[in-house]
C-alpha cells in the first residue's frame, strides 16, 4: 500500500485548492468546520477532507502540515479519518490568540465529539502527524522535526470495523481564511508497536 494522490478523493472539495504529487494546498472557507453535539450543542459538518481509502488493518500515515497564513480564532489543519459525519477523528494546531495555540485531538465516535488539548506557542507555523491504525484502535502522533514524534492520542473508532478513509483537512470555523499546506506524506508499515507490557484479557465465554 502506498500514498498516492491519483487515488484521493474529496469530501466537501474546498474551491480554492490544488494537488500534486509532494504538496496538498487549501484555502479554508469561513465557517467551515467539524463538530458534533458535546458541550456547544451545536453540529458543524462541512470541513473538506482529502483521503485515501484502505481495507489494510495496520498502518501509518504521516504528513507534514504548515500553516504560516492561519491568524485567526480555530483557523486549523492537520490529519484526519473521516469515516461520516458522525464517525471521524483529527489532530491539528488551533489558531487561538497572538500568544498560543491549542495543539490536540478530536474523536467523535457515533455522534459526539471530545477534544484533548495542550497550548503551545503561537510562533509554531509546522507541524508533522503521523496517524497509525491496529485494526479498529488509532494512535495519534506529533512531531515538530518529522523524526522524533510524540503520542497525542489513542483512541477506539466503534465504525472503523473494515474501510477506512484517512488524510487531510482544513478549515477556519469563524469568519476567515488562511491557507494550509501539506508535504512530506509518507504511508507505511504501522510504527505503532503491539503493546509489551500487561498481556490482553482472555476472552469470556
Amino acid at each position: 500500500m502506498q500514498w498516492d494522490v491519483n487515488h484521493l478523493e474529496w469530501t466537501r472539495k474546498p474551491k480554492n485548492c490544488s494537488v500534486t504529487d509532494s504538496k496538498i494546498e487549501i484555502v479554508t472557507e469561513p465557517h467551515t468546520d467539524l463538530w458534533q453535539r458535546t458541550y456547544y450543542h451545536f453540529r458543524n459538518d462541512n470541513a473538506p477532507a482529502l483521503q485515501m481509502e484502505t481495507s489494510e488493518k495496520y498502518f501509518s500515515y504521516t504528513v507534514k502540515t504548515e500553516f504560516a497564513d492561519s491568524h485567526h480564532r480555530f483557523d486549523q489543519c492537520g490529519v484526519v479519518m473521516y469515516l461520516d459525519s458522525e464517525n471521524w477523528l483529527k489532530g491539528s494546531i488551533e489558531y487561538e490568540t497572538e500568544e498560543f495555540q491549542h495543539l490536540g485531538s478530536v474523536v467523535t465516535n457515533r455522534g459526539y465529539s471530545d477534544w484533548a488539548t495542550t497550548s503551545i506557542d503561537a510562533s509554531v507555523k509546522s507541524m508533522w502527524y503521523r496517524l497509525s491504525r491496529r485494526e479498529d484502535d488509532f494512535c495519534i502522533e506529533c512531531s515538530t522535526d518529522g523524526a522524533v514524534f510524540h503520542q497525542m492520542r489513542i483512541c477506539h473508532m466503534w465504525e472503523a470495523k473494515d474501510t477506512v478513509r484517512f488524510g487531510v483537512y482544513a478549515c477556519s470555523p469563524e469568519d476567515s481564511s488562511f491557507r494550509a499546506v501539506f508535504t512530506d506524506m509518507r504511508l507505511g508499515p504501522c510504527m505503532w508497536k503491539a503493546h509489551d507490557g500487561q498481556a490482553p484479557d482472555q476472552e469470556q465465554e
